[in-house]
C-alpha cells in the first residue's frame, strides 16, 4: 500500500543514538564522534552529552528516549558493538524502525541487514567510502521529502512486532520458511566459528576521515 504520510514533517533533528558501552570493539564510538563533525549527532546515554528517561514515567509530563526519537529525530545510529555475520539487535528494529527513524546500521554484512530488515528501510555505513561521505548523503536525503519518505514505504506491507507474546509467532514463521527448511545448516565447533576472522571483522576497518 502506497504511504501518504510524511515521515519527515515536524522533524526537526537529524541523528540520534543512544549508547552506554563506549569501548566497543568496532570502534563504534570513534565513528559516531566523527560523523558529528559534518552533521548533528545527538548521543545520550553514559557515553554522550544528553540525558533522557528510558522509561515512560506515566505519571509526569516527559517522555522516554524513544519518543523523543519518533517525534523528532530523523535517523538513528544503529550501532552494534561488534562486527558479526547475522549479528542485528533491537538497534534496528526497537530503537528505530519502530520509531519512525531511518535506522543508519553498522555491524553486520549488507545482504544480513537486506535478508533480515523491511525493504530499503536502512542506510548501511559500509556503503561510503568515508564517515562524510554518509554525512553529505544524510544532509541530501534531510533535505528531500520524496527521498526521504523513500525510506519507509515498506509499512505499506505489515507491521513489526516486537513484543515477546508474539515469539512463538516468530518460531512459527521460522519454521515454515524455505530457506530455514531447504537449507539446514549447523556448526560443528561453534568455538572455531565464533573466533573465525569470517565471523567477528574485529577492530576498525576503514578510513574515517
Amino acid at each position: 500500500m502506497k504511504q501518504t504520510r510524511n515521515y519527515a514533517q515536524n522533524k526537526t533533528k537529524k541523528v540520534a543514538w543512544i549508547v552506554s558501552n563506549c569501548e566497543a570493539e568496532n570502534d563504534r564510538q570513534i565513528y559516531a564522534e566523527t560523523l558529528q563533525k559534518y552533521i548533528d549527532v545527538d548521543i545520550y546515554g553514559r557515553c554522550g552529552t544528553k540525558n533522557c528517561s528510558k522509561k515512560r514515567e506515566w505519571n509526569k509530563d516527559s517522555s522516554s528516549c524513544l519518543d523523543l526519537i519518533s517525534k523528532e529525530y530523523k535517523f538513528y545510529l544503529s550501532f552494534e558493538n561488534s562486527n558479526c555475520w547475522d549479528y542485528i539487535t533491537e538497534k534496528a528494529y526497537r530503537n528505530a524502525l519502530s520509531h519512525d527513524a531511518i535506522p543508519i546500521v553498522l555491524g553486520a554484512r549488507r545482504e544480513d541487514y537486506e535478508r533480515q530488515l523491511p525493504l530499503n528501510s536502512f542506510i548501511y555505513v559500509e556503503d561510503f567510502a568515508t564517515v562524510k561521505d554518509l554525512a553529505d548523503y544524510l544532509h541530501k536525503v534531510d533535505q528531500d521529502d520524496d527521498l526521504y519518505n523513500s525510506y519507509f514505504q515498506w509499512k505499506g506491507t505489515g507491521e513489526l512486532l516486537e513484543k515477546f507474546e508474539h515469539l512463538w509467532c516468530r518460531v512459527c514463521a521460522l519454521l515454515h520458511d524455505e530457506y530455514t527448511m531447504n537449507t539446514p545448516h549447523w556448526y560443528e565447533d561453534i568455538n572455531k566459528w565464533w573466533f573465525d576472522p569470517k565471523t567477528m571483522r574485529r577492530g576498525f576497518w576503514r578510513d574515517i576521515n
